[in-house]
């Protein structure tokens, strides 16, 4: 298997890689002169359902290309699994360097059409599985005084996306999980950084399309490859990387994006305090100029392509 060596000797723990982008980001990482861990439940995009089988053949794959990788079926959304699934690594290969949060499901339903079950899916896979998982690595790299987190997002939370509450917050929540363990570890040589990609995968391909121009850019999409985002998530897990941490990036396509993250843009002050009516009549007007707009993805990006 061909290498630049960027990661070469460093363990890599992948969810959700059986298969899409993780898979991608595996591969890449043990062409690059990684030793990985994918991890993969092996559901349906929903959830539901599981293949044990589709981690250990993912990783099979990988050994067939001269790389080397094991299997791993454990759940993220449970503290056991994600206790065995970082052993894994450290029982296959000595230590941990680097966690990939990558496994997310989709439910995709209007917020006022949201049942419980899809919410605490959404939750408990992506922002919970990745706090699991993520703390199951944290003795390992603290005792090594070494280690990198990245943290797959999304521009459904960063922005927004229309009937995706559940998979926004989600997905959001990951910038605040990431920001905190930056700050809380940085006393150990840990990075955390999250990275939000774009490609054509199963879990996109499924997304509803209701206008001519939902159609057009889920078309466009098709021409994006999951492993367009492979190489900046190898980056960020390599020591080249030692100075990033508590950073979020959009990959999409052949372009790379430093997202800003939220900080004040306007104040008003009143040394006696305000009333209701002040802010309604005083504050907001002065604050309005300024306000966000309500915007989805594909305002803010227009197309999928440059």
């Amino acid at each position: 298997m061909e290498s630049s060596k960027i990661v070469e000797g460093k363990v890599v723990l992948v969810t959700g890689a059986g298969r899409g982008i993780g898979f991608e980001i595996a591969k890449m990482m043990a062409a690059n002169g990684a030793k990985v861990v994918i991890n993969d439940l092996g559901v349906e995009l929903s959830g539901t359902g599981a293949d044990v089988k589709l981690a250990e053949q993912a990783a099979e794959k990988i050994r067939a290309m001269g790389g080397e990788a094991v299997g791993n079926s454990d759940s993220v959304s449970d503290w056991d699994g994600a206790v065995r699934m970082v052993k894994t690594a450290v029982d296959a290969f000595g230590r941990i360097d680097c966690v990939v949060n990558n496994a997310a499901i989709l439910r995709d339903t209007y917020f006022h059409k949201m049942s419980r079950e899809d919410w605490d899916l959404s939750i408990g896979v992506i922002l919970t599985g990745s706090f699991y998982v993520s703390r199951a690595a944290a003795d390992y790299f603290r005792a090594q005084q070494s280690g990198s987190y990245i943290h797959v997002t999304s521009t459904s939370g960063l922005i927004g996306g229309v009937g995706q509450a559940n998979y926004g917050a989600a997905k959001l929540g990951l910038q605040g999980l990431s920001k905190g363990i930056a700050l809380d570890m940085q006393r150990f040589n840990v990075r955390s950084n999250i990275v939000a990609p774009t490609a054509f995968t199963r879990m996109t391909e499924s997304i509803p399309t209701f206008t001519e121009e939902q159609k057009q850019r889920a078309a466009a999409r098709r021409t994006i490859a999951p492993e367009k985002n492979a190489p900046l998530i190898v980056y960020l897990a390599s020591d080249r990387a030692a100075h990033v941490t508590g950073q979020i990036f959009y990959n999409r396509d052949n372009e790379i994006y430093l997202f800003s993250q939220p900080r004040p843009i306007r104040s008003a002050h009143n040394g006696n305090g305000w009333t209701p009516d002040d802010i309604a009549d005083l504050v907001m007007p002065a604050f309005q100029q300024s306000f966000v707009p309500l915007e989805k993805t594909r305002d803010v990006f227009k197309s999928y392509l440059p």
